[in-house]
């Protein structure tokens, strides 16, 4: 049977050593930010599509056809296929992964799922990798267990939730076999303003800007990525929390 391959990009598809066969499915999704409820899936997708519109100022409709238009192959996958799961470590596409995971479990009949990561000297991003660490990065493939699948499937629920005790609960259990799943739980709480002090990827980015002494956002962007690598954050992410640092301070000096 055809294998499948589940990637977290755009990008990795064009990059994808020929040698890999089978069917891709590309996952065009940005999930730690917005919208994220939904009372079933088509209500959850029309609220993304909404968030995404005025977000990126696109329209609703393009939504579903360059997003869910992908995400609807994962619910119609054939039975007992092998699914190859293509994500980095970071906390951008660990949420699409665990969505992901959710959407196959799904389909009760798939159970041969695993997933695919970066080598260690590019855990945070398949981009620095050529075609041979990519095939070598398939070789060795981890096999998601049908106990480890019927856990991590149900991250997605905890995250969108905010049951932060639970994820990191059930994190701790896995660190063993994928010792990325805590780190990316424990940015993503760290995401959250306490006791009146900024949310950390917006005192990172602030803190960048007192030390380079620099508004210029292609720089903040540039650093920001050196040092929060954890996030996996595109510009467009940085980009919405660099503008609000901005509009704070002409607020404040107004």
């Amino acid at each position: 049977m055809t294998p499948y391959h589940i990637l977290n990009g755009a990008s990795l598809k064009c990059q994808l050593p020929k040698l890999i066969l089978g069917e891709l499915i590309v996952t065009n999704e940005c999930l730690i930010e917005g919208n994220l409820q939904g009372t079933n899936l088509q209500d959850f997708y029309n609220n993304r599509a909404k968030f995404i519109s005025k977000t990126y100022n696109v329209t609703p409709q393009s939504y579903f056809d360059k997003v869910v238009i992908e995400l609807d192959k994962i619910e119609n996958l054939p039975n007992n296929a092998e699914v190859n799961l293509w994500f980095e470590e970071d906390l951008f596409c660990q949420v699409n992964f665990w969505f992901v995971l959710y959407l196959i479990k799904q389909q009760t009949n798939i159970r041969s799922v695993y997933l695919v990561l970066p080598n260690k000297e590019n855990r945070y991003g398949f981009g620095g990798m050529d075609t041979n660490s990519l095939i070598e990065s398939f070789n060795h493939k981890i096999e998601i267990t049908e106990s480890e699948f019927a856990t991590l499937s149900g991250y997605w629920e905890l995250y969108r939730n905010e049951e932060f005790a639970r994820l990191i609960e059930e994190s701790k259990k896995s660190d063993s076999k994928y010792p990325f799943l805590l780190p990316a739980i424990n940015a993503h709480i760290d995401r959250f303003p306490k006791n009146g002090k900024l949310g950390r990827p917006e005192q990172t980015i602030l803190n960048i800007m007192k030390e380079l002494q620099t508004e210029n956002f292609s720089l903040v962007f540039r650093e920001f990525c050196k040092r929060e690598p954890v996030y996996g954050f595109g510009d467009s992410q940085v980009k919405h929390l660099f503008n609000g640092i901005i509009s704070t301070k002409m607020n404040n000096t107004n």
